[in-house]
């Protein structure tokens, strides 16, 4: 599922990305996909549990490396919310490292995100200038 998310989503922002483009950019978002996980806390376990847990290769497996983190924040009562730059074909390979290392310790969520910063900032702009 997510991979064909990320396929329509590479396919459009490929189509909005002119062609011919002679300067090189770092990371376009042709060239990656943002996926946010929210991993919620398994409240039957306290946190001794879920440490021990998450020290058994979650923190030298997840993300995989060369995976880029755009933001990892704790929230009370919730769990982690994190989200990564990931290239298309190593979708897959992010999935397997939560499958592996994440499923015991924590509930996920999974979403395609995308950055819709500028666009709020333009929204707000125009409904103060009225």
């Amino acid at each position: 599922m997510i991979r064909f998310l990320a396929a329509i989503l590479l396919s459009t922002l490929v189509m909005q990305t002119p062609v011919n483009s002679q300067q090189p950019t770092p990371s376009l978002p042709s060239d990656y996909v943002l996926v946010t996980f929210v991993l919620r806390h398994d409240q039957s376990r306290n946190l001794e549990e879920i440490t021990k847990l998450l020290e058994e290769g979650f923190w030298a497996k997840f993300p995989p490396d060369g995976i880029t983190v755009e933001s990892w924040y704790a929230a009370m009562g919730l769990g982690h919310i994190v989200t990564l730059r990931v290239p298309p074909a190593r979708v897959r390979e992010v999935n397997r490292s939560i499958e592996q290392n994440v499923w015991k310790s924590f509930r996920t969520e999974t979403y395609l995100t995308y950055d819709f910063r500028e666009i709020a900032r333009s929204q707000r702009e125009k409904a103060l200038a009225k």
